[in-house]
């Protein structure tokens, strides 16, 4: 069993962070260049079908694995097993919280002029993801 929630946790980490690397390394560049929001909303509305039930895929086996197969409690600080979880569920929460930001606050008054803001939403969401990434393979690896 744990070898296939590891396999659906790291197909869905590769959708969310692929995603996001060609989000912020291909699209951004272009839309900051040409001032232009409409290719960032394009990109987004096709990779939301795909990337956020990634994230759920990730969620769901992530928590089942720390649970189930590494016996640890969600957000302790006990072990460097149970502090590498915590970290990855705190990074995701910041995730979360940047989304919501950005769908409530940045997207409805999104334009050529204040598309930089929505770029640092993006940077940062790729970044933390990457972080989850190093903290995952920590997981792997005894923790941090």
């Amino acid at each position: 069993m744990f070898k296939w929630l590891l396999i659906f946790h790291v197909l869905g980490a590769t959708i969310w962070i692929g995603g996001h690397l060609v989000l912020c390394l291909r699209y951004l560049p272009e839309a900051l260049r040409t001032k232009n929001p409409g290719i960032i909303k394009s990109f987004e509305s096709k990779f939301e079908t795909i990337g956020l039930p990634a994230l759920a895929i990730q969620l769901i086996t992530g928590i089942w694995m720390a649970i189930s197969i590494y016996h640890v409690n969600l957000f302790g600080f006990a072990n460097p097993m149970e502090t590498a979880i915590t970290i990855k569920l705190i990074l995701l929460l910041i995730i979360v919280l940047l989304a919501v930001h950005a769908r409530l606050f940045v997207f409805p008054k999104l334009n050529g002029e204040n598309l930089w803001f929505l770029g640092l939403h993006i940077i940062a969401v790729t970044t933390i993801s990457v972080l989850m990434l190093y903290f995952g393979v920590s997981v792997r690896f005894g923790g941090v």
